[in-house]
Formats: structure tokens, sequence, C-alpha cells
């Protein structure tokens, strides 16, 4: 454990039409035992609900609290990056306006950037979400960083519950613009290809909240399938040939033989319909030469 005092940390919270979850997210916030400086940016990405309102009642009760406008850009990586543009502190903690973090998240969090400049904490699944919520998909970094089956071989995690040196993620350009769904897996690599490793904090935790009814499930499963084969344009795969992880008939009849709720179904039938909607010419830019693995990394 370090003894090193604790960095001064920027909150960054993206956020569009999040009036029904944000309160609970910034009331979690008002509860952090964190003996150093901080503050929180809310970067709105065009919201036309009441989660302004609902931000500005926190005035008062957040420390050094800003709401800023960062609708001119739409998307979540986007908005992040008009919110660290503005950021006061040299440390940034990201986390999402529907999730809930627990008391003690972002001294968890200082305290491991004390040694680290790239840190991921913790998803926890029970309290916001029912038991048949939690079971309709596969949720990682639960007790570990995530990891996929196709880009340079190098774990990542969600920017709900994440954090990184201001230098660090200025020297990669922050969140890419270009990559939509998936911006932050894409970041977790850009980093670490450029030589800062990703380490995982497990006393940081965040109570995560998934999708539960069908429609908004098959919209994420969707996006997350396409941008995972957008992902592949620039990355491509671990090892030569190791193609899908699992073929969709045969991750379907797995399902159905396990009796798996009907959202499992919907998530995989989703993410493979995603993945292969992309046409021949669709891709991202490609990553510097120098910055290409050459194999798997760990």
């Amino acid at each position: 454990m370090s003894n090193a005092a604790p960095p001064s940390v920027t909150v960054v919270i993206a956020c569009r039409n999040a009036a029904d979850t944000l309160w609970l997210q910034l009331e979690a916030l008002t509860r952090q035992s964190y003996a150093g400086a901080w503050e929180v940016v809310i970067s709105d990405n065009g919201s036309t609900d009441g989660s302004r309102t609902v931000a500005e009642c926190f005035r008062g009760r957040l420390p050094g609290l800003r709401i800023i406008d960062s609708s001119s850009r739409p998307g979540a990586g986007p908005a992040r990056n008009a919110a660290v543009a503005v950021a006061r502190y040299d440390h940034l903690a990201f986390c999402d306006a529907d999730d809930e973090v627990t008391p003690t998240w972002l001294a968890a969090l200082g305290q491991a950037l004390t040694v680290n400049s790239f840190v991921a904490g913790r998803f926890e699944p029970s309290k916001l979400n029912s038991p048949r919520a939690y079971r309709s998909r596969p949720l990682q970094q639960n007790s570990g960083l995530q990891e996929s089956p196709f880009g340079p071989g190098l774990p990542h995690a969600g920017a709900g519950n994440l954090a990184v040196r201001r230098d660090v993620f200025e020297a990669v350009g922050g969140f890419d613009a270009e990559v939509g769904t998936l911006e932050d897996t894409d970041l977790c690599w850009r980093i670490q290809l450029a030589g800062t490793p990703l380490v995982f904090e497990p006393q940081a935790i965040v109570h995560v909240r998934l999708r539960s009814s069908v429609a908004p499930v098959w919209r994420q499963a969707w996006a997350y399938g396409r941008a995972s084969a957008l992902l592949r344009t620039r990355y491509g795969n671990v090892s030569e040939g190791s193609g899908d992880p699992v073929s969709l008939p045969v991750r379907l009849l797995r399902l159905l033989g396990q009796a798996r709720r009907p959202e499992a179904l919907v998530w995989v039938l989703a993410w493979h319909l995603g993945h292969r909607s992309l046409g021949p010419q669709e891709g991202l830019t490609a990553l510097p030469a120098a910055a290409r693995p050459s194999g798997p990394r760990r």
C-alpha cells in the first residue's frame, strides 16, 4: 500500500436523458470517503429530459460541481473528452449516469492511482438488477479485467469504472470520436499499446445497471456486435484465423439446452446480427504502423 498523498481527481460523468437514474449516482457521490481534493464534471450530451435539473440540485453537495454542454458532438466519448478539456485536476475518474458508486469507490481508485497510471474497478451486478437481468448476458469486470477474442491480445475495461492520469489520456488523444459503442475498449487498447498497463483494482466497486427488457437488450447487443466488427477492422484478431468466438447456431443451441432466459437468446442473436451488419467498405482508421501489435501481448 502506498503512503503517498491522495491525488486530486476530476470525476467525469457523461449524461444524456438520464434523469431517472442520475440522481442515484450523484447521491452516491455525496457519500464518498475520499480524503483528497476532487471535483465532479457532468457533461450533458444533449439531454431533452430533466437531467440538467437533477444535476443542478446537487450544487453545494458535490465538490466543485460543474455542468457543461457537450451537445455539439453526440456520443459518450466526445462528451467525456469535453469534460476532460475543462478538468481542473491531473487524474481522471469516469463513472456512468445510470450506475451507483460505492462510498469507498473514489478512495480505492485514488489509492491505486498513487502507484499506477491507469486503473479499472469492479462491476457488481446484484444491487441494481434482478437475478433474471444479470443472468441474461455475460458480465465481465467482476473478478478481473475484460478480455476479447479479437484485438491486440490486451485486457480492457468499461468507462463506467475507469481512472487514468490525465497526461496518459491526452497522449493518445482521449476517446476516439470515430468509435461509437466500445469506445472505452479502444481507449484501453491504445493506452496499453502506448506503453501504460491497465491495472485491476477490485476494491473500487460500482453497482452496474443492466438493460432488463427485450427492446433495450436488443439495441445494446446489436450496437456491441457492430462495434466489435468495427474494432476488428482496426486491430484484427488475436491470432490468425481466430474468427468469431462461437458461431451463432452453436451459441443459441447452448442457451436453449441450458434453459436460459429469453433475454439471453435476444442478446446473442442481436450481437451476431449487429456483428454481421458491417458493410465491406466500412471500417475504422487503422492504427499507425508503430502501434500495431505483432502478436498477443500480456
